[in-house]
């Protein structure tokens, strides 16, 4: 662990995953990697199709959970995924929404 991730402060970041991730799994999927990675937040579906996932821990844990969010359980078609910082919360757990 270098200095500056040692020192690094918790981010939070709120995604929207586009294309055929509903009914594959994607938000079990999505949970069960968070907590492999020590992260809290959640993973909910949307009403139009996508998923939203609010994601919040270490920075390089967030960003590593960020790029799994791109490809998704084997069932999943990700056609986009965006990510926005949001202002930190906290969350107990890492949960479906």
């Amino acid at each position: 662990m270098t200095e500056e991730t040692a020192n690094a402060h918790p981010v939070c970041y709120r995604c929207l995953v586009a294309g055929q991730v509903q009914g594959v799994f994607y938000r079990a999927s999505t949970r069960h990697e968070a907590q492999q990675l020590g992260l809290t937040g959640y993973a909910k579906n949307l009403p139009d199709g996508r998923v939203e996932v609010v994601v919040c821990g270490e920075p390089a844990a967030v960003d590593a959970l960020c790029a799994w969010l791109r490809i998704g359980p084997q069932q999943a078609r990700v056609s986009g995924v965006a990510c926005e910082v949001i202002d930190f919360q906290s969350f107990p757990i890492f949960s479906i929404a």
